[in-house]
């Protein structure tokens, strides 16, 4: 992974690790909270760590351009869905749901960069996506509210990575700081706006502070590397690399809570890794006078 053009897809793999071990958190304290609150928690603990981590390493704080707002907006509402979402279903669950997101990149990118996804690429995500179908079956007959709060996650993600792929001679801990910022305000919003249930008092309890303080770390470790990866990388091959989530969120699932897989969930979980695992193996023989997607994606960059 010393190649300049595979980097980002083991960044991705980096942020998603992380972003795993936030869920799990996340998933945890919404038992003991209300959702709205882990998430303002999520969004202020990271913006605050985000910040100082930004000026001890002397990094350039911006407010524009206005693709940097589309990122942090767009980020931040995915924020709040995804965290209703964890309210209503298990974090596997949610990261699976979640990952659906790289049908909307592949989509979105035809408009905005003039370049259409390959058959190779449609292929990827169509057995990715197969495989997110068949692990959430349950859920999608259920008409569980989260699932449809997850779904509209993973469209705004699509929405936020695109504007953060266009973002490249910022600093990426700049970047981060600003979303992290902006999520806060519109978490706060989501606060006072939606019902509470408990007593927000309970956040100052020793344990819970500590779940906190695990899930802020992890979400800015992994807002670092997604960050990094997005602004490096072409913005739907590592989408697909991101769906290693869900593999990794049904093994933390197993693993701490004991949950059962059936053969149907491995098939799936099967079809999840397959296109993951190509990628990265492709990504590994490009040949060095392969043009990168990347750089013929931003000479159709929208004004």
């Amino acid at each position: 992974m010393t190649r300049p053009d595979a980097r980002p897809y083991l960044w991705m793999l980096s942020g998603s690790f992380s972003f795993t071990l936030m869920a799990e958190f996340a998933h945890v304290l919404t038992r003991e909270c209300d959702w709205q609150l882990v998430a303002v928690a999520r969004a202020g603990l990271v913006a605050v760590l985000a910040a100082v981590i930004a000026g001890v390493a002397g990094a350039r704080l911006v407010f524009w351009p206005w693709r940097l707002w589309v990122r942090s907006v767009a980020g931040s509402c995915s924020m709040v869905c995804t965290f209703y979402a964890f309210a209503k279903l298990p974090a596997a669950d949610v990261l699976t749901l979640t990952n659906t997101f790289p049908i909307w990149v592949a989509v979105l990118s035809w408009p905005l960069y003039g370049r259409p996804p390959g058959v190779k690429m449609l292929l990827a995500i169509g057995v990715g996506i197969s495989g997110v179908v068949l692990v959430e079956q349950p859920h999608l007959e259920s008409g569980n509210p989260g699932v449809y709060s997850a779904l509209a996650a993973a469209l705004l993600t699509a929405v936020a990575m695109l504007g953060l792929h266009s973002l490249k001679g910022i600093d990426p801990r700049a970047i981060v700081v600003h979303f992290s910022s902006v999520a806060t305000v519109v978490c706060v919003a989501a606060y006072f706006v939606g019902p509470v249930e408990r007593d927000p008092a309970g956040v100052a309890e020793p344990g819970v502070l500590l779940k906190l303080a695990g899930m802020a770390v992890t979400a800015t470790v992994g807002q670092l590397f997604l960050t990094l990866a997005f602004g490096g990388g072409a913005p739907a091959k590592v989408s697909v690399v991101g769906l290693s989530q869900i593999v990794m969120g049904l093994a933390f699932d197993a693993w701490l809570w004991g949950r059962e897989v059936n053969a149907v969930a491995l098939v799936g979980t099967a079809l999840v890794i397959a296109p993951t695992a190509w990628l990265l193996i492709l990504e590994a023989n490009w040949g060095a006078s392969a043009p990168h997607p990347a750089d013929a994606a931003h000479t159709r960059v929208p004004k």
